[in-house]
């Protein structure tokens, strides 16, 4: 029992000894691109409606009814009549070409963009939209995470760190110094997992959850409020999960291949071609997978155009869900596995830097 306590302080000492390399590491600052770009992208978004918000605001907002009563072949005088001055007002004509005169207005009700197209005076076309769509930006995010994060972000995320954790120290031939050590192989190898660990689960789940803000701050309060009293919070949850045990599953998965191959390229092909074939293999194949425990614990499945192509549909698509459960504790198995032959691999290692 003391002798087992020991051990852990030791991994523990090890991995804070190399939190500062996992985090700071000139090799590893790509990964913080990967794990914070989605979030860029929507707080790009959210600022383009807080603008339009604005600038539409500024203007006399047409109520809905207004809107509403608007009907095509309505003429540009009745649609003024009925709606007021719009927000948009343009007019178009093509030159040389006997072409009536084309009109383009815009009207905002707080909430929703209504256009109107006008061609000899008279409506021919209205679309209304919402000036941001929940629902949609939540398909989004579903399909950022599950085809981004997890198949991209995640996966290369992991092989920059966890590949470099002996291999890096290898190229480096700073690696002799840590077996030098009084500490066991697999004291040494739990204390750099430790580390891998932390750093991928706070890069990526940190990254995640703050993309996840990023969709949520431009929206409309009360809907924000209503997907918090549905669940809302549950969703977060299950999505810092998934990136989290993305990140112990693909991590094990990277240092073993870091113990057994010099060229990280290869595992990383091998890997990428089995995860992006899950779904063709048998069910007992499918739960060696570390994107199918994963997949299985989204709240929200990924979309898919309708004219996606057939094959790319078969290989996004993700294999029949496992129940949370079984998803937690299969990926868990997995990477007892994987670690179980790393931790054989690292009492083998021999350290030839004329070979590296």
């Amino acid at each position: 029992m003391i002798n087992n306590s020991f051990r852990l302080r030791q991994v523990w000492m090890i991995a804070r000894l190399q939190l500062r390399r996992v985090f700071f590491a000139r090799r590893s600052l790509w990964v913080y691109l990967l794990a914070f770009f989605p979030a860029i992208i929507f707080i790009g978004h959210g600022i383009e409606v807080k603008i339009k918000r604005e600038r539409w605001g500024g203007h006399a907002v047409t109520t809905p009814a207004k809107l509403d009563s608007v009907r095509e072949g309505d003429t540009e005088e009745e649609v003024i009549a009925k709606a007021g001055t719009p927000i948009t007002d343009q007019r178009f004509r093509r030159r040389d070409e006997e072409e009536p005169e084309r009109r383009y207005m815009r009207y905002y009700d707080g909430t929703r963009q209504v256009n109107l197209w006008f061609r000899s005076g008279l409506l021919v076309q209205k679309s209304t939209s919402n000036l941001i769509d929940f629902e949609e930006d939540r398909q989004v995010y579903a399909g950022v995470f599950q085809y981004f994060y997890l198949r991209l972000a995640i996966f290369f995320g992991c092989l920059g760190i966890f590949m470099n954790l002996f291999r890096g120290e290898m190229m480096d031939k700073t690696l002799h110094f840590w077996m030098l050590t009084p500490v066991r192989r697999e004291v040494l190898l739990a204390g750099k997992y430790l580390a891998g660990l932390i750093a991928a689960v706070v890069i990526f789940t940190g990254g995640a959850l703050f993309c996840f803000a990023a969709m949520l701050w431009p929206q409309e309060t009360a809907e924000v409020q209503a997907f918090w009293r549905d669940g809302g919070a549950s969703h977060a949850f299950w999505y810092a999960a998934a990136a989290a045990l993305a990140s112990l599953g693909y991590g094990s998965v990277f240092l073993a291949a870091g113990l057994l191959v010099r060229n990280p390229i290869i595992p990383a092909a091998v890997l990428l071609l089995w995860e992006g074939i899950n779904g063709f293999l048998p069910a007992v194949l499918q739960k060696l997978s570390v994107l199918y425990y994963v997949q299985s614990l989204c709240p929200v499945p990924a979309p898919m155009d309708s004219d996606t192509p057939a094959l790319a549909r078969m290989l996004l698509a993700p294999a029949e869900p496992a129940p949370a459960a079984t998803a937690v504790l299969g990926l868990l198995a997995v990477t007892a596995l994987v670690l179980w032959f790393a931790s054989r691999a690292v009492t083998r290692l021999e350290i030839n830097y004329s070979t590296d």
